[in-house]
């Protein structure tokens, strides 16, 4: 169904939801799998450091996503940028489009309404941005929280 698939993670656990299910969609379609990365950095003349203090971890984890990915027979790449400043949704977007992609997976951290706001999305921002589709993975369902459905019965 899908001859290239981009999936954005920034190495968190939603990030992981993400790769997962790009590779679950890779293999049922033998689809190619492009691993994008952008690490956001902070600094002034004196240097620039990662804002994550753990980018070296997140790296590695990264890394072995991708050589899981390859070892389950899913063809995988890894792209790694550095942005100073703007987000990192224009970079995954322009990925996307450099290796033609039909799709864009990113997990979603569940963010209220009024949160994203303020404090912004890349998924938002990404869907203004993006040539192709872009699919969310949302979070998990907090334990005992799953809505099931009921069948009721109703007199007349």
């Amino acid at each position: 169904m899908f001859k290239t698939i981009v999936v954005a993670t920034d190495g968190s656990i939603d990030g992981d939801r993400a790769v997962a299910s790009a590779g679950t969609l890779a293999a049922a379609g033998a689809s190619r799998v492009v691993v994008v990365h952008v690490t956001e950095v902070v600094g002034g003349r004196g240097g620039a450091v990662p804002f994550a203090a753990d980018e070296d971890e997140l790296r590695a984890r990264i890394n072995s996503q991708v050589s899981e990915l390859k070892a389950a027979g899913v063809p995988a790449d890894l792209l790694i940028h550095t942005l100073r400043t703007g987000g990192p949704a224009r970079d995954i977007a322009e990925d996307a489009k450099a290796v033609d992609a039909d799709l864009i997976i990113v997990g979603w951290r569940g963010r209220s309404a009024v949160s994203q706001m303020f404090l912004g999305s890349v998924i938002v921002r990404l869907l203004h941005v993006a040539h192709c589709p872009v699919l969310v993975v949302p979070p998990p369902e907090p334990a005992g929280t799953a809505v099931t459905p009921t069948l009721s019965s109703q007199s007349t």
